[in-house]
């Protein structure tokens, strides 16, 4: 085991960004870790970093909830009302942004005809001065402060970063400097926790940027993907991170993980991007971006923290399920978290000799009975009420553990 300051080695953890999708991806994967390492407590790490949707997470997570009661409370709908964090409220109109960008609209019309008329200026500076009324954001994010501030405020958790157990980052991007803001340092640890990550969050175009002490902030992913340097920068001896937006390269279809995604079968392949249209080449664009960056601080970050195992756990590139996402619906919520949590299980499997070797010098183990377990689920399937619904869940039983049988069946000698 690398040599640490003290006898229990020091685990951190860091979630990128990724919108409603990356945390439903997140979850799932989280609760795949944490059923399947033995000898760490996700709950209790020494570092927690996030950013955008992934600070969600881990301010969940330094506040002592576990992977499993995200999934209740963000997935599942089957937390306490008082615990129920529901993405639809990221849909509600920016109605404040758009009084005052609508107030400001009269004067600048007189302004703009004004320079036309007399002003002689070009028609096209001119309309330039209309753009001051434009709004920030379409959607309002005010409810991530104060959904989370409730959530945040129940027996044996808080909203303050000085008093949580552990460490805590949320990073956020200062609008007027474009630098980072790491809130819960020293100096950004008077913040509320629920106010950092409505600031970390705040994807611009999107959401309005948010004003803290005089200062606006955007999201945190602007400066930078997973901002795992502010963690590594105080000494830890293994980083675990997770990223949730990858490119998808429809090139190289993977036959076994796209007839498992359950998709139509008209949707289980992209021939071409282009094909999805002005927002499938949107998202591939963005999703090349940030993780051609993320990949560069990958290898800084090798390079820079010899010392520092660093694991990194992010979705099949020839996946089509997450790219093909509808994350505002409950049903798919359910689905989608399901696909990340197995899919991260095929992954420790695929990875089990590497991983193994990494994690045990840090007292770690691969639980495999759980791992090689074909049954295991992360959400139970829906309950079914009719004669006929439950005829089909019989069915849909019988016709797993024959897949399941086939599947291990010994194949027939040649000659």
């Amino acid at each position: 085991m690398k040599e640490s300051s003290s006898s229990r080695p020091k685990i951190a953890l860091a979630l990128s960004g990724g919108g409603p999708l990356g945390a439903i991806y997140e979850i799932g994967a989280m609760c795949a870790l944490e059923e399947s390492l033995q000898g760490v407590d996700l709950t209790a790490l020494d570092h927690y970093v996030g950013v955008s949707a992934g600070g969600f997470i881990v301010a969940a997570m330094a506040n002592g909830m576990g992977p499993r009661e995200l999934c209740a409370s963000f997935i599942e709908n089957d937390a306490t009302p008082s615990e129920t964090f529901d993405p639809s409220w990221l849909m509600q109109p920016a109605y404040g942004e758009f009084v005052r960008r609508g107030i400001m609209l009269p004067g600048l019309l007189l302004s703009a005809l004004w320079h036309i008329s007399f002003g002689r200026k070009p028609l096209l500076r001119t309309l330039e001065r209309l753009s001051a009324a434009l709004p920030t954001g379409v959607f309002s994010n005010h409810q991530v402060d104060t959904q989370l501030a409730r959530l945040f405020s129940q027996p044996g958790r808080t909203n303050d970063f000085r008093k949580l157990k552990t460490k805590l980052t949320l990073v956020a991007t200062n609008l007027d400097s474009a630098q980072a803001a790491p809130f819960g340092r020293p100096g950004w640890d008077h913040v509320p926790i629920s106010q950092a990550v409505q600031a970390s969050s705040a994807l611009p175009g999107l959401f309005p940027p948010v004003e803290i002490d005089d200062q606006y902030y955007v999201d945190g992913a602007l400066k930078k993907t997973m901002h795992a340097s502010v963690a590594l920068d105080d000494g830890v001896d293994l980083m675990i991170c997770l990223n949730p937006l990858v490119p998808f390269d429809a090139s190289l279809p993977h036959t076994a993980r796209v007839m498992q995604s359950g998709l139509p079968a008209e949707k289980r392949r992209i021939p071409r991007v282009v094909d999805g249209g002005l927002p499938s080449v949107l998202s591939q664009t963005f999703r090349s971006m940030i993780h051609s960056r993320m990949e560069l601080g990958m290898k800084h970050y090798a390079h820079a923290y010899p010392n520092t195992d660093i694991v990194l756990i992010e979705p099949d590139h020839r996946d089509p399920e997450l790219y093909l996402a509808n994350t505002f619906s409950y049903a798919q919520r359910r689905q989608l978290a399901e696909h990340a949590y197995q899919q991260t299980r095929s992954l420790l499997r695929s990875r089990k000799t590497g991983l193994s070797k990494t994690f045990a010098r840090h007292g770690i183990t691969l639980n495999h009975e759980v791992l090689d377990d074909p049954k295991r689920q992360l959400c139970a399937p829906l309950k079914h009420t009719t004669r006929i619904g439950k005829a089909i869940a019989t069915l849909q039983e019988v016709m797993d553990d024959l897949s399941d049988a086939v599947a291990h069946r010994t194949p027939p000698q040649t000659h």
